[in-house]
């Protein structure tokens, strides 16, 4: 067996864009869907025979976390679309963004936000910030070397002649001033 055949056909490449897009995105995913749980329940006042709480999430304790943990979705995303140099400080902005995440759920671990409910939504927003950070230091890392989208994905500026379209291959702005004339642009 060749050292290629055991790495799936000679795409390592492909494998860590997968990994670092996957560690992004289950990362910011992870953390958004914690920073919305109940991190804090106070009480706000007493009525026999019952507590008057109110609870309070991760989101309404620190408003910008569920805001970060969004913005990380869409740069695990983003990694996807860009390439070479773009690509590099999409995954340093990713290693901030999930850092300061991270830093989010230490802060209710060990902040003096109430009376805590349970340990584990700070917890797992904290594991989620430090997920998207190493996916995002991955690509900043070795994105560079990582495959890009096809050309397919790419606009393209003009027709080859002889393609099927509008007029013999004319672009847009020539269909539409035939439409205005009254022609019919798909008729040669």
């Amino acid at each position: 067996m060749s050292a290629t055949e055991g790495t799936g056909g000679g795409r390592p490449g492909r494998r860590e864009l997968a990994y670092a897009v996957l560690l992004c995105l289950a990362g910011a995913g992870l953390a958004l869907w914690a920073a919305t749980r109940t991190w804090v329940v106070d009480v706000v006042g007493r009525s026999e025979p019952m507590l008057l709480v109110e609870e309070r999430t991760g989101g309404q304790l620190l408003p910008w976390l569920p805001a970060l943990a969004l913005v990380g979705l869409a740069g695990g995303g983003a990694v996807l679309a860009t390439r070479g140099r773009p690509r590099r400080v999409l995954g340093g902005l990713l290693t901030l963004l999930g850092l300061a995440v991270a830093a989010g759920g230490g802060y209710g671990l060990v902040g003096d936000l109430g009376d805590p409910v349970t340990w584990q939504w700070p917890a797992l927003t904290l594991l989620g910030g430090l997920l998207a950070a190493v996916g995002g230091s991955s690509t900043m890392l070795r994105g560079h070397r990582w495959p890009a989208m096809g050309a397919r994905y790419e606009r393209r500026t003009s027709r080859p002649a002889g393609t099927s379209g509008p007029i013999g291959g004319a672009g847009t702005v020539e269909a539409w001033e035939a439409l205005d004339r009254g022609e019919d642009p798909t008729v040669r």
